[in-house]
């Protein structure tokens, strides 16, 4: 086991793990939207460099932490029936994508288990997407390739599968492991096993993808810092390119908070030490820590510059991620386009989800939009800060200036609160100044970020969780 610790935390372990901060605001803070057309909008998807994701809400079972938009049980025709749906909607938005001549510089395709379709439905899948990012007559970023992503389990990963993922352009993978350990497997709800995972991913190994992402779970009742290492140092014998850890979170409606109920507890102290033991040692056998939960592989030593101690600020390059625009296809995903965001109602039951599903089917104009939120300029620069500050190498200072006309750490005090409290340091690259988390910062991320949140959102989101307890609890 390797012993180095972090220091211990400045908070109440309770307090550790609020939320998982990807995006904002969180969906539950969307509301009923009227009179507003994609073709007003489609301006924000002008020229190159812009996202598509398509959602294929679709698996085998329900994993018992799993709060997302999915569901089990359906079968052939009704994968067909979404797939026509998606179609439609996909030639729909190409006359908006033709007119903007939008160019996708990414793709993904996430769910969801998207693998749960069969080879026929996965060539169709791909013939849609295909469509879209020939619509605007402009496909690629200057310079490079789009990166194609997708997910994938154990149980859904088969040679013909992989194989039309390879046909299809896909560059980078990522599996949803969890654990290798069996107990662990069986606490989290998951249908497969350790030597199933063993067998998906000798046969990922010989597609060789450029990029194969594993993801794992911590803080799982039972669940030790050495039996989280275990799982980890077995993961590096397939030389995975990036490893993303999650801490065990069991929101409302997923099926592990009836075992909350009957007395299963979560240990979030416990949960900490497994964190903090995973990224030293991920840290000492070669990966660049890019944020909580990433993890990346260095390649080359080249591409390390300034990495004097092996830390995490060498090689990777800046992103400005705060208001790039990206259109969903499917039911499940957002779209961002500037200021305004939108999906279909965020949903968690079965019985949820399936509503959710067959209103989008009998969708006949899928340029109206329905439900999201607009932003207003003080959001703008809180999902702008949220974005940049959770991952490496952090919040631009210079950019934020001259994209708001002013300064962050003036806009948002709690910036300076963490840099005296030695979360946040500051660090220069080229002609920009980032504020970004320290290595101690990196692990209270999910204490962090949910306090940039404004009240506004924290009072929809209430609204939202207390209609759901209400109606569903």
């Amino acid at each position: 086991m390797n012993k180095n610790r972090i220091s211990p935390i400045p908070f109440d372990f309770n307090q550790l793990y609020t939320q998982y901060m990807y995006s904002y605001p969180h969906k539950t803070a969307y509301r009923p939207l009227s009179g507003i057309s994609l073709k007003d909008y489609g301006r924000q998807l002008a020229g190159k460099g812009h996202g598509l994701y398509l959602h294929i809400p679709f698996c085998q079972s329900k994993c018992g932490y799993c709060n997302l938009f999915s569901v089990t049980g359906q079968g052939t025709e009704d994968v067909d029936r979404y797939l026509d749906a998606v179609e439609r909607q996909a030639l729909q938005y190409g006359e908006i994508l033709k007119e903007n001549r939008t160019g996708f510089s990414g793709v993904t395709v996430g769910g969801g288990t998207p693998l749960l379709l069969s080879e026929g439905q996965l060539d169709r899948m791909f013939a849609i997407l295909d469509g879209c990012r020939s619509a605007g007559g402009q496909d690629l970023l200057e310079g490079g390739e789009p990166e194609w992503t997708i997910e994938t389990a154990p149980n859904q990963t088969t040679r013909g599968k992989l194989r039309r993922l390879k046909e299809g352009g896909i560059t980078r993978v990522s599996m949803g492991i969890q654990s290798f350990f069996d107990r662990e497997l069986l606490i989290l709800g998951r249908h497969h096993r350790g030597e199933k995972i063993r067998e998906a991913l000798d046969l990922l190994k010989t597609f060789d993808f450029p990029c194969v992402n594993l993801d794992f779970i911590y803080g799982i009742p039972g669940q030790t810092a050495d039996s989280f290492l275990a799982s980890l140092e077995e993961a590096l014998v397939f030389c995975p390119d990036e490893i993303f850890l999650y801490p065990l979170y069991v929101k409302h409606g997923a099926g592990m908070e009836q075992k909350l109920r009957e007395g299963m507890v979560l240990e979030p102290e416990k949960a900490f030490l497994q964190y903090s033991e995973a990224s030293s040692f991920l840290r000492s056998e070669g990966f660049r820590q890019d944020s909580m939960r990433r993890f990346v592989r260095r390649r080359l030593a080249s591409t390390e510059s300034n990495g004097d101690d092996g830390s995490r600020r060498a090689g990777r390059e800046f992103s400005d991620c705060g208001f790039s625009s990206s259109l969903s296809l499917g039911c499940g995903g957002r779209s961002y386009l500037g200021k305004l965001h939108f999906c279909t109602p965020y949903a968690i039951t079965r019985e949820g989800c399936l509503a959710q599903i067959r209103e989008f089917e009998e969708t006949r104009d899928y340029t109206q939009i329905r439900h999201g939120i607009f932003l207003s300029d003080e959001e703008m620069k809180r999902r702008y800060v949220i974005r940049h500050l959770l991952i490496y190498p952090g919040l631009p200072l210079e950019s934020y200036r001259k994209r708001f006309n002013s300064q962050a750490e003036e806009d948002f005090s709690l910036l300076a609160k963490w840099k005296k409290e030695g979360f946040l340091e500051c660090h220069r690259a080229g002609d920009e100044r980032y504020l970004a988390l320290t290595q101690e910062g990196l692990g209270f991320s999910d204490c962090l970020g949910p306090q940039l949140i404004s009240s506004k959102v924290w009072q929809r989101m209430k609204e939202w969780d207390k209609w759901f307890c209400t109606g569903d609890c």
